[in-house]
C-alpha cells in the first residue's frame, strides 16, 4: 500500500514539474498557444498550459476514483478471504491442541475442539479421524462411528486411510468381526497394501482363522510385511494349528490332503511331523504312516516320533519290534527307546524281553509310564508285591512332577 502511494505522489510531482517546464518553455514564444473546445452553442477557450495541467489533474482524479471503486468491489472478497484465513488458522491451532490433548489422555476435550473446527480446516480428515480415536478411548462407540462417517463424507477419496483407522479402532475394541469385514473390503481395493495385510494378519490370529492366515502368507512375504524369520514362524504356527483342527475331525483323507499341501521346509520343522503322525494314528491309519515314520527316525532321531511309533498298531508287530531293536546300536542309552521296546515286546507277548527293556528304561530315567507298564506286567504274573512297589514309585514320581509344575507356575 505504501509503495502505491509513493508511486502515485512521485508520478504527480514529476508531471507537475514537467508542466512547469513546458510552461516556461512556451513563455519564450510571442504566442504561447491556446485551446478552443466547442460543443453546439457552447465553447471554451483556454491557454495550452492551463489545458494540459487540467488534463493531467483530471487524469489523476479519475485514476483515484477508479482505484477507489475497484477497492470497494474487492472489499467483500477480501473480507471473506481474511475471515476464512482466520478460521483456517484457528482450525490448525485446534488440530494441534486436539492432538496434544489426545496424547495426554484428555479425550473429551480433544474431541470437542477437533469437531468444532473441522469444517474450517484444510485437513478435516485428520480432525475426524483423531476425534474418532478420542471417542473410542472414552467408550463413545456411537460417536466414533459418526465421526468416521463424516470423515468419509469430507474425504471421499480416502477410503483406505479411513478404513484402516476404523479397523484399528475395531481391533482395539475387540470387535474382530467388524474389523475383518472392513479389512476384507480394503484388501479387495488394494491387495498389496502393507498396513491392510498386517492388520488382516493380526485379526486372523485373534479369531483363530488359520486357514485365512495360510492364504495370506504369500502376500505377507511378497510385500515384505514381515521378516523372513517371522514368515517361517508364522507358517509353522499356521500349519500346526490347521493340522490340530483337521485331526479333531478324524478324517484320514482330509489329514492326508492337508499334509500334501504343506511345504517341505515346514514339514521339516520340529514338532510338525509329530502332529501329523499323531493325527493319523488317532484316526486309525497308523499302519499307513509306519514306513514314513521309520524313515524319518532312521535319519533324524526324535523322541516324540519314537513314542508315536510305539503307539502304532502295526499289521506285523514282530517286524515293528525288530525295526525298533535296530536302533539300539546307536541309541541304547535312550530311556524312551527302551520304554518303546518294552511296549512292543508286550504287544508281541514276550514278557521277559519286555521286563528287561522296561527295567533298563527305569534305570536310565524313571518315568510314570514305565513304572505303570512294568507294574501291569508283574501283576499279570502274580508278583503283586513287586507290582505294588512299581505302582508306588510311579505315583510318587507323578506327585513330584505335579508339585514341580505348580512351583514353576507360581
Amino acid at each position: 500500500m505504501k509503495k502505491n502511494i509513493l508511486f502515485f505522489l512521485g508520478a504527480l510531482l514529476i508531471t507537475i514539474a514537467a508542466a512547469l517546464l513546458v510552461n516556461q518553455w512556451l513563455g519564450g514564444f510571442e504566442n504561447p498557444g491556446y485551446v478552443l473546445i466547442g460543443i453546439g452553442q457552447w465553447s471554451m477557450e483556454t491557454t495550452l498550459v492551463v489545458f494540459l495541467v487540467s488534463l493531467i489533474v483530471g487524469f489523476f482524479i479519475l485514476y483515484l476514483v477508479f482505484r477507489f471503486l475497484g477497492w470497494l468491489l474487492r472489499l467483500p472478497g477480501q473480507v471473506k478471504a481474511r475471515t476464512k484465513n482466520i478460521k483456517f488458522n484457528r482450525s490448525q491451532e485446534a488440530l494441534i491442541a486436539g492432538l496434544v490433548d489426545s496424547a495426554e489422555g484428555n479425550w473429551e476435550k480433544a474431541e470437542k475442539v477437533l469437531i468444532k473446527h473441522a469444517s474450517n480446516s484444510g485437513a478435516p480428515l485428520l480432525h475426524y479421524l483423531t476425534a474418532a480415536k478420542a471417542a473410542q478411548s472414552r467408550g463413545a462407540y456411537d460417536k466414533r462411528d459418526e465421526y468416521l462417517r463424516k470423515a468419509a463424507d469430507q474425504a471421499p477419496g480416502s477410503d483406505v486411510a479411513i478404513g484402516l483407522t476404523q479397523a484399528e479402532l475395531h481391533l482395539s475394541g475387540n470387535q474382530f468381526e467388524q474389523a475383518l469385514e472392513t479389512l476384507t473390503r480394503l484388501h479387495s481395493i488394494d491387495p498389496t497394501h502393507a498396513s491392510v495385510l498386517k492388520l488382516l494378519h493380526q485379526t486372523y490370529q485373534h479369531i483363530g482363522d488359520w486357514e485365512g492366515i495360510r492364504k495370506l502368507i504369500p502376500s505377507l512375504n511378497n510385500n515384505k510385511v514381515l521378516m523372513e524369520a517371522e514368515i517361517k514362524l508364522l507358517e509353522t504356527e499356521a500349519y500346526s494349528e490347521l493340522l490340530k483342527q483337521v485331526a479333531e475331525t478324524g478324517d484320514i483323507k482330509e489329514i492326508e490332503s492337508l499334509w500334501s499341501e504343506i511345504p517341505d521346509h515346514v514339514k521339516s520343522m520340529h514338532g510338525i511331523p509329530a502332529i501329523y503322525f499323531a493325527a493319523m494314528i488317532e484316526a486309525g491309519a497308523g499302519a499307513q504312516v509306519e514306513d514314513e515314520l521309520v524313515k524319518i527316525l532312521s535319519t533324524s532321531w526324535d523322541q516324540t516320533l519314537l513314542v508315536l511309533f510305539g503307539d502304532i498298531q502295526s499289521s506285523d508287530a514282530f517286524k515293528q519290534l525288530e525295526t525298533a531293536e535296530q536302533w539300539l546300536t546307536t541309541h541304547a542309552g535312550d530311556a524312551i527307546l527302551q520304554l518303546t521296546l518294552g511296549k512292543l515286546s508286550l504287544r508281541c507277548d514276550d514278557t521277559e524281553k519286555a521286563e528287561k527293556y522296561l527295567s533298563y528304561s527305569i534305570t536310565i530315567e524313571p518315568t510314570v509310564r514305565a513304572y505303570q507298564l512294568l507294574g501291569d506286567l508283574l501283576f499279570a504274573r502274580g508278583e503283586t508285591d513287586k507290582a505294588s512297589e512299581c505302582y508306588k514309585f510311579g505315583l510318587e514320581l507323578a506327585s513330584s512332577e505335579i508339585v514341580s509344575r505348580i512351583d514353576t507356575v507360581s
